[in-house]
């Protein structure tokens, strides 16, 4: 069958109610998953192939599905193109500080992750001195 013809499945988007806190720490539980959760936090409503990551676009459907299906972002589909848009007030209504408890977590750790290996390249003794 020629692809124009194929139809897409549909995209599923589970209602509030049904978020799943498990299902939404694993799904903001990977690097490339949370740089998507914190570029949307800042754009409301971005196309599928402009996030500032680097994985292949089938890695890159998996973490959009991955965070779809958990209830954080929602897509939708405009004549060939997909937009994606964080479920912030969503997720506030059923976890309330959740999500600013996660993204801030996580941009600590990597603040953390950072400093150390700048401080240890400091703190290295250079036999030339």
């Amino acid at each position: 069958m020629p692809r124009s013809q194929r139809r897409r499945t549909a995209l599923t988007h589970p209602e509030p109610e049904d978020f799943d806190v498990l299902d939404i720490l694993h799904a903001m539980s990977d690097p490339t998953r949370m740089t998507i959760v914190r570029t949307l936090r800042s754009a409301p409503e971005r196309a599928c192939g402009t996030f500032p990551v680097d994985v292949a676009p089938s890695t890159l459907s998996h973490h959009f599905r991955v965070l779809r299906e958990s209830g954080v972002i929602r897509q939708r589909e405009e004549g060939t193109r997909r937009w994606t848009t964080l479920r912030a007030e969503d997720l506030d209504r059923r976890f309330p500080g959740l999500l600013d408890a996660i993204v801030t977590a996580y941009e600590t750790s990597a603040a953390g992750r950072e400093q150390p290996v700048a401080a240890s390249r400091a703190d290295r003794h250079d036999p030339r001195s």
